[in-house]
């Protein structure tokens, strides 16, 4: 039996698939809850309700980049745990980023099925655990304070201090990322040769193309709606970028 085919097994669906089961019903209990909050406040029904479908609709692009977060690592992770992580906490670039980084660490050349190994496997699924709790467990002492300091302006310029977090982390999460594909240009004798894989580049600077267009079409008000649709677009457009490139 290959390690793809334990993976897949029925065990592994059956403890994963449970965990988003029970996630998935503390999410539609809060939905029938602050449905008949509403109902209770006297808020218009007709509103409520076309507010839920709306939100169900624009749910739908964004989710595509998930799912095609999930077939990229169930190559190498099986389709429980990419599955389980997507569907309740995780995110793409994070996923993938700490599969790959704990992949390295215990040997493996790449994050594939054919160097994975049970123990790799255990440490992949540990960290890409582990890694992502602190924003849940630090939020139940500290969301609190942190919520005041949202509302409060820095300076008074108006700057939120989560503007400006959120600002600084995302430059600094960008800034990493990009580095380390930088990395791959080498000086020799005053000429820059580039030694590394070319594909994280071209499908970095396709989804920040598609990306700035997104943006500069949600400057309209008739296509604010955009917003929604945005990051899962630059992914898709990323992606394909990428598979185009590969084929030719």
């Amino acid at each position: 039996m290959n390690i793809l085919t334990q993976l897949n097994s029925g065990p592994m669906y059956l403890i994963c698939g449970s965990i988003v089961a029970f996630v998935a019903i503390v999410c539609i209990i809060f939905l029938v809850r602050a449905y008949k909050a509403g109902k209770e406040l006297g808020m218009d029904t007709t509103k409520m309700k076309r507010t839920i479908i709306s939100s169900a609709t624009f749910s739908l692009l964004p989710s595509i980049g998930i799912l095609l977060g999930v077939i990229a690592l169930s190559g190498s992770l099986g389709t429980p745990l990419p599955w389980l992580r997507l569907s309740v906490i995780g995110a793409l670039h994070y996923e993938t980023q700490i599969a790959q980084a704990a992949a390295e660490q215990t040997g493996m050349s790449t994050l594939s099925a054919s160097e994975m190994t049970p123990s790799s496997f255990v440490t992949i699924a540990l960290l890409m655990g582990i890694c992502i709790m602190w924003g849940m467990v630090l939020s139940i002492f500290l969301n609190k304070k942190y919520t005041k300091r949202l509302n409060q302006s820095k300076g008074g310029s108006g700057a939120g201090f989560g503007d400006v977090a959120m600002t600084a982390m995302f430059i600094g999460l960008v800034s990493t990322y990009i580095g380390r594909y930088l990395g791959g240009f080498v000086s020799e004798n005053g000429l820059f040769t580039f030694t590394g894989d070319i594909t994280p580049l071209i499908v970095m600077a396709v989804s920040a193309l598609v990306m700035a267009i997104f943006i500069q079409l949600m400057k309209r008000k008739s296509l604010a709606w955009i917003d929604s649709f945005s990051i899962a677009g630059s992914m898709i457009a990323g992606m394909a970028a990428a598979a185009i490139y590969g084929l030719f």
